[in-house]
């Protein structure tokens, strides 16, 4: 391992599949969506999702659970699987030398609207005196350093979809720099709540496949309608070689490059020929000092809207002659916006470390306008030695990340 490349040592996951890496990496090899009728959204235009079976008091206690925000509760639990699959022992470490990235983009906007109803209904004594508190963006990062009794650089990255991802690139660029040893970095978002629900609806963003849940989230299917809403966390523990060398640590990949761009052509639109999100590409794979024809594989935005398919196509064709393999985890997991890049990059390392691409839920009749190799149906053995994690955001942002096996 070279010093400017960056060892990811550790990674923790609670998504729709599941709690833990393994459910999740389980849930991702059935190819099976994971959306469902939500009580929540019960009543409303769209009222499923893909939500999560993680109970907070279960796995963190009664009082994490009255203090905590769902984004909150589940990045702390994955930054404490992401720590203990790194085998590392928070009480050995400098402290001093830790930092946490975590990216939001609405947080959990399901605790605003609990505590809006209080107001609207005239009894603002009714509002919870945690109720900014728990839902600012940050609060997920800083439960997690003081869960972790991490006290170097603590930040939080708001970048839309792309937030989680983002966190990961911003966190790479503090280890590089020699400002901390270890970042555990990522992204949690749980975007099942009422607004959230009804905002993106009115959108037209959302899939309206009431009928069949479970088909709703269709990654580069020509039936594709929108995305279905999710929730989740997904950490990586990054760390310097040199350190993870010196305790013996042996990396599940390495964190090559990372490329950030914005379109800055619509608040919420990408540029339709692709142009901003194939920038990042480019930045990413000159930063990690590889070409086009070096990738084996792509881990997709694939949200299932009409536009975002068709626009991540245009923006493979344009940096590569021939595009590698793509899956679409969203088919399974749904869309948890902020989480998802950090979810979809522990994906991406696990994709390597298993030399097996999992399928993309739901596409039976693949949109002959996007002619890529997307994996269907069952996972794909290969021979996998890099590959890239493309997420983005309104307002344009694009973050892409390159892994390579160790």
């Amino acid at each position: 391992m070279s010093e400017d490349e960056v060892a990811v040592t550790g990674l923790g996951l609670v998504t729709a599949a599941g709690v833990g890496v393994r459910a999740t990496w389980d849930g991702l090899l059935s190819g099976r969506s994971r959306a469902a009728p939500d009580p929540l959204l019960a009543g409303l235009p769209v009222g499923f999702s893909c939500r999560s079976d993680f109970d907070v008091g279960a796995a963190l206690g009664r009082r994490a659970a009255a203090r905590l925000d769902r984004f909150s509760a589940m990045a702390v639990a994955a930054a404490r699987e992401a720590v203990a699959d790194a085998g590392l022992d928070t009480t050995a470490w400098d402290p001093l030398r830790v930092a946490v990235v975590i990216g939001a983009s609405t947080a959990c906007m399901e605790h605003y609207d609990r505590e809006f109803a209080w107001i609207a209904d005239g009894r603002p004594e009714r509002v919870s005196p945690m109720a900014i508190m728990r839902s600012i963006p940050n609060m997920a990062a800083g439960e997690v350093g003081l869960d972790l009794g991490a006290r170097g650089p603590n930040l939080a990255v708001s970048t839309a979809c792309a937030s989680g991802a983002s966190a990961v690139g911003v966190a790479r660029d503090l280890v590089r720099a020699g400002s901390c040893d270890i970042a555990v970095a990522g992204g949690s978002e749980s975007l099942r709540a009422p607004s959230t629900a009804v905002g993106f609806h009115q959108m037209r963003a959302l899939s309206v496949r009431g009928h069949d849940p479970e088909g709703a989230s269709r990654p580069f299917d020509t039936d594709r309608d929108g995305f279905v809403l999710g929730e989740g966390a997904g950490l990586l523990v990054l760390e310097r070689p040199a350190h993870a060398r010196a305790r013996g640590a042996r990396p599940r990949a390495l964190l090559r490059g990372y490329g950030a761009s914005c379109d800055a052509h619509h608040t919420v639109a990408p540029h339709p020929d692709g142009r901003g999100a194939a920038d990042a590409l480019r930045v990413a794979l000159a930063d990690a000092g590889m070409t086009p024809g070096d990738i084996d594989h792509v881990n997709a935005h694939g949200t299932a809207t009409r536009i975002n398919d068709l626009t991540e196509f245009r923006a493979l064709a344009r940096v590569f002659r021939d595009p590698p393999p793509v899956t679409a985890p969203k088919g399974v997991l749904g869309h948890s916006a902020g989480g998802a890049g950090g979810i979809e990059a522990a994906c991406c390392v696990l994709t390597l470390q298993h030399q097996l691409i999992p399928p993309t839920a739901n596409l039976d009749n693949p949109d002959p306008a996007i002619p890529l190799d997307v994996v269907r149906k069952a996972p794909r053995r290969a021979r996998l030695t890099t590959a890239v994690s493309n997420s983005f955001g309104f307002g344009g942002q694009n973050a892409v990340l390159v892994f390579s096996t160790s």
